[in-house]
C-alpha cells in the first residue's frame, strides 16, 4: 500500500498490487487492473519509487525471516 495525493490535494492509500500502468501526460495517471483511473500529484518516478520501497519493506522482511 502506498500513500498518494490526488490533484485536489486529497491523500489516499493505493494497493500497488493492482496497478496495471502509470503514464505521465503531463499529469501522472495510474490505471488499475479493474480499469479505475487515478490522477495524482506525484511524478511517475515518485510513484515507481514508492512501489519499490513498499516491496523492499514488505518482501525484505519476509526473505530475512526465511534465511534466519
Amino acid at each position: 500500500m502506498i500513500n498518494l495525493t490526488k490533484l485536489n490535494s486529497e491523500s489516499f492509500i493505493l494497493n500497488c498490487d493492482l496497478i496495471e500502468s502509470i503514464t505521465e501526460n503531463p499529469d501522472t495517471t495510474i490505471t488499475l487492473m479493474g480499469g479505475k483511473i487515478f490522477i495524482v500529484q506525484e511524478s511517475m518516478q515518485e510513484v515507481v519509487q514508492k512501489v519499490i520501497d513498499y516491496r523492499r519493506k514488505t518482501f525484505g522482511n519476509f526473505i530475512k525471516s526465511i534465511i534466519q
